[in-house]
């Protein structure tokens, strides 16, 4: 239970770095662009989005359902290809993956 507590705290902070960085958006996706099955919807969604609209609400689901979390998580290269000069995102990616991967193994 501690650990979807962590990992709650995570999205919070992740939540938080987007809107101070400016990479927060007040306008959804059209729905085509959210139903993407591209990996990260690279073909509809820029990385920031997705974290935004496909990635945070999957989680908090995950985490507030008690839901098994991914088994492995690897945000962190996406991360530094599309924001790598963004140190504090760079950090709350890297806690993440980190988190996520080590409450997975068993």
């Amino acid at each position: 239970m501690g650990n979807y507590v962590r990992v709650e705290g995570l999205l919070q902070r992740l939540e938080n770095t987007l809107k101070k960085s400016e990479l927060w958006s007040d306008k959804t996706p059209e729905e085509k662009a959210l139903s993407s099955q591209q990996p990260f919807a690279c073909d509809t969604l820029l990385f920031e989005q997705w974290l935004q609209f496909i990635f945070l609400p999957r989680m908090r689901t995950l985490v507030a359902e008690n839901q098994p979390l991914p088994a492995s998580m690897a945000l962190l290269p996406m991360a530094e290809i599309h924001h790598g000069d963004n140190v504090a995102l760079m950090r709350v990616l890297a806690e993440l993956d980190k988190t996520v991967t080590k409450s997975t193994v068993k």
